[in-house]
């Protein structure tokens, strides 16, 4: 009985040695961007946020992630600032009608918002949605 309990335990450790060699490679055959999608996987997980590739039409969602693009859409009487917000496994767009800055949003600036999702010309949008700037994110 002794002989197979050292087996088991030896077994047992062998797998966390491979598990660890395992990651070990896998961190080092990732590439930069991988690494920066899967922080900000976790730290939406972290968050309690949607994953956005999980988004539903019509779906009340909160989501998180780095703004990667701020754009100002002139319309003829009312603007429009779009953000694209980027989680680590897809983009949604953020649209502000009546705005043409928010102070503090600009590329890089980590942020989470809450409302309804609609997909705009297949694309995840949310119009006017409620924000808050997370000033830095805990790893």
């Amino acid at each position: 009985m002794a002989r197979q309990t050292t087996t088991t335990t030896r077994a047992a450790a062998g797998k966390q040695h491979r598990s660890a060699l395992a990651r070990l490679g896998e961190r080092l055959t990732k590439t930069v961007t991988q690494m920066e999608a899967d922080e900000l996987r976790e730290d939406a997980a972290r968050l309690g946020c949607t994953p956005m590739c999980d988004l539903r039409d019509r779906q009340e969602a909160t989501v998180s992630g780095t703004v990667r693009a701020v754009t100002l859409r002139p319309r003829v009487n009312v603007p429009a600032l779009v953000i694209d917000l980027y989680d680590g496994s897809r983009t949604i767009n953020l649209v502000w009608l009546g705005r043409r800055a928010i102070a503090g949003i600009q590329p890089g600036t980590y942020l989470r918002a809450h409302g309804r999702v609609t997909y705009y010309r297949g694309i995840p949008t949310i119009f006017n949605p409620a924000y808050d700037i997370v000033p830095q994110r805990a790893h």
